[in-house]
């Protein structure tokens, strides 16, 4: 790749993950961050005046499951956490390289590694050649893994390996073939569902092993009251668990599927009001850690069919900023935890050096503009299907500018 002139940008107010929005400047050389402050540009540098717009760290996506660069750019999003879902799985040393490759330079992909081989919960895989390979964390990834003692074998191995364990929390023995949470929605609509507890029997069972085996659990979406509660007192006491939600379990409850409304076919489900309104408490006092986008672009294949039958995801890449920055409207969190949510936390759960504006990281940058208003239209997005619960919604917030490395990207 040709070298280009160091960047200075300018007149922005600076996020930098260490504290409240302070007016100053940033310079990079090379792919890399060297001043942060009240500095000047040097005769040569690349300029950008952002004119009073927010200035952050690009942002880290713990937990996608396709790589989509557009809709990642146009998100702010500089790096992603991708799961193991793929076809095949990443479950080979191989797998795990090439998927780390991918995305460069653009664009940096840090695969999770599947826990088991071909995701089945049987057979334990190669994880410490996968780590090697680049793999940053492990997960069953849209599975729970239903044998505790293959659970507990595999954490033991993450945590030798200082890997964290992504799980996802749903107890199958309960919720399989479930495609709604128990309530007066799903009863009404005659769907298969699975009560909530589901969620809670899983979080509880996966933090105990995880005690066990020494090892960092992060729960990837934890969407329920009870299951909120579990993961309040684990901490308390000292345990090593983080967890995550994606904005669709604090905008949305169970309501939002009626009219059998696929793009609204989430996994975990949505899930009654006082859930959503729990997810949100979580949020406002620190419990909830990472904000994700999980994006899972599907196209009419997978969900112009009956309710039951389609595909459970989201397109979210693209309404992952101007959603959480509803938040900060809203008075539930303020610009220094959201930076928190988005990049600081996802990076040092993935122990990558990144998410915060400093000297000496990667010049991962993105200038915000957190009022520019917006809808979001599912026939006009970026990513490769419109599949958003969100669609024709208005929002605020937008990418004005987003630079990787020192690249200059087009959002």
């Amino acid at each position: 790749m040709r070298p280009f002139a160091p960047l200075t940008i300018t007149g922005g107010r600076l996020l930098t993950g260490s504290g409240e929005a302070q007016s100053g400047a940033i310079r990079c050389e090379g792919d890399r961050i060297v001043a942060v402050g009240d500095i000047a540009a040097s005769d040569g540098d690349r300029t950008l005046d952002a004119k009073g717009k927010l200035v952050m760290p690009g942002i880290i996506d713990l937990g996608v499951f396709e790589i989509d660069k557009p809709a990642f750019h146009f998100g702010g999003i500089t790096r992603a956490a991708l799961m193991p879902d793929q076809n095949p799985p990443l479950d080979y040393p191989a797998r795990v390289r090439f998927a780390a490759s991918f995305g460069k330079p653009d664009f940096w992909v840090h695969p999770v590694a599947a826990a088991t081989r071909g995701l089945e919960g049987n057979e334990l895989p190669e994880l410490g050649l996968m780590r090697e390979a680049g793999a940053r964390a492990v997960s069953s990834g849209r599975k729970w893994i239903g044998d505790s003692g293959v659970m507990l074998r595999v954490l033991q191995y993450a945590a030798m390996l200082g890997l964290p364990f992504i799980a996802h929390a749903e107890d199958a023995g309960l919720s399989g073939g479930s495609v709604a949470t128990d309530g007066e929605t799903a009863t009404r609509l005659g769907l298969a569902s699975a009560p909530a507890e589901a969620e809670a029997l899983a979080v509880a069972r996966d933090i105990a092993l995880a005690e066990m085996a020494g090892a960092h659990l992060h729960i990837r979406q934890v969407t329920t009251a009870a299951a909120l509660d579990l993961v309040r007192a684990a901490k308390a006491r000292g345990a090593r668990v983080t967890c995550g939600v994606t904005p669709a379990h604090f905008m949305l409850s169970d309501i939002a599927v009626n009219g059998f409304l696929t793009f609204a076919r989430l996994s975990p489900p949505l899930r009654a009001e006082s859930d959503r309104q729990a997810v949100r408490a979580a949020l406002a006092d620190g419990t909830i850690d990472v904000i994700a986008s999980g994006h899972d672009p599907r196209g009419p294949e997978d969900k112009r069919l009956p309710f039951a039958d389609a595909a459970p995801g989201m397109a979210g890449a693209e309404t992952l900023l101007p959603l959480t920055l509803g938040l900060v409207r809203d008075g539930v969190i303020d610009m220094p935890r959201m930076v928190d949510l988005l990049c600081v936390n996802p990076a040092k759960i993935l122990g990558v050096p990144a998410g915060r504006l400093e000297a000496g990281l990667e010049a991962d940058i993105a200038v915000i503009d957190p009022d520019r208003p917006w809808i979001v239209d599912s026939d006009r997005m970026q990513a490769q299907a419109g599949n958003t619960p969100f669609d024709k919604q208005p929002v605020q917030g937008r990418t004005i500018a987003l630079f990787k490395g020192g690249l200059e990207l087009k959002p």
